[in-house]
């Protein structure tokens, strides 16, 4: 069992790297990239906390060295899945681990992202500034995962991957 969840870890990492060459829309000043807290939702459905931030990490690190992220990724997409693993391992309902994605990504993340970005981009912005692409990318994301993790926990299929 643990090679076939690697198999699908592995799938999701892919799945997120691919998606952010493909699908995204402007936010304010930034791009918004859903399809990683689409992930993020799922992972945390179906694995739990641990393995949602594993995949996001590796999502970020495989962005980041193909040119296509930013160091903002980690914080982003880290977070938001933490979150998103932690509400849906308490509550058990996907609509809470979406709202676990958004709070962790949109809110958190954003204000994490302040002074990460300082020290490592050498940036100066305020929080303001991360808050409204932050938050609009995971809501669109969040929205998407909570659709397609509902549709996955309706399969007979995805038992076995668990």
């Amino acid at each position: 069992m643990k090679t076939r969840k690697l198999i699908l870890m592995a799938m999701f990492v892919a799945i997120g790297v691919a998606g952010s060459a493909f699908v995204y829309f402007p936010a304010g000043i930034a791009r918004a990239y859903p399809i990683q807290h689409a992930i993020n939702v799922i992972a945390a459905v179906l694995f739990g906390p641990g393995p949602a931030v594993v995949i996001a990490f590796l999502t970020g690190v495989v962005r980041i060295l193909t040119g296509t992220g930013s160091l903002l990724a980690f914080p982003g997409g880290m977070i938001g899945a933490l979150l998103a693993g932690l509400m849906y391992a308490r509550f058990g309902k996907i609509w809470i681990a979406a709202l676990g994605e958004v709070v962790g990504t949109g809110i958190i993340a954003s204000l994490v992202a302040v002074p990460y970005a300082k020290l490592l981009l050498g940036t100066e912005f305020g929080a303001l500034f991360f808050i409204p692409p932050f938050f609009i990318s995971s809501l669109s994301g969040a929205i998407l995962g909570i659709v397609l993790a509902a549709r996955l926990m309706n399969t007979d299929r995805i038992k076995i991957w668990q």
